[in-house]
This record gives structure tokens, C-alpha cells and sequence, in this order.
């Protein structure tokens, strides 16, 4: 099983990726080894994560998080399916 996840550092903004070792990705992370954006922006912290199947379906998952703006990967966070649908993507097909 793979994980989708976003992280929130402590400036607020939010990172997406996707692992099939969340608690490892997270330690690689908080170390400043997960990624330049991590390294970059001081304590990350867990705020979203879903599980998929398939490597495939992951990739393309984390691509479309990526492609969403703030206010919408905020909406996710926040399980509030309104303000969720009422968004557009940042890029169309999103």
C-alpha cells in the first residue's frame, strides 16, 4: 500500500508527496533529508494522508493534489466537501 500525504511546515505552507513508508518519510523529513522543500521550511507536521493500491494511482493522486491551489488542498485537510467542490483546480483537469 502507498500513501498520499500532505505535510504543513511551520510557515504554513504545504507539501505533497507520496511513499509507501509514511513514518519513514516523515523522520526523513523532520531530519531535512525528505526533500529541498522540507529542508527549506522548518517542522514539517502530518496533516493529511490517504491510502492507494497501486503505484500508478498514487502518482497520479499526488500530481493532482499538486496541481490544486492552497484554499483547496486546505478544504481536503479539513474534510469540508463544499468549499471542496466549489473550487477549481489551479490547472484545468485537476
Amino acid at each position: 500500500m502507498l500513501r498520499v500525504y500532505i505535510l504543513q511546515s511551520a510557515d504554513g505552507t504545504y507539501y505533497v508527496g507520496q511513499t509507501r513508508d509514511l513514518c519513514e518519510r516523515l523522520r526523513k523529513h523532520r531530519l531535512g533529508l525528505g526533500s529541498k522543500h522540507t529542508h527549506d521550511h522548518a517542522a514539517p507536521r502530518l496533516v493529511y494522508a490517504e491510502l492507494h493500491s497501486d503505484l500508478t494511482t498514487a502518482i497520479q493522486r499526488e500530481r493532482q493534489l499538486k496541481g490544486w491551489s492552497r484554499a483547496k488542498k486546505a478544504a481536503l485537510i479539513r474534510s469540508d466537501p463544499r468549499t471542496l467542490k466549489a473550487l477549481k483546480p489551479a490547472f484545468p483537469g485537476q
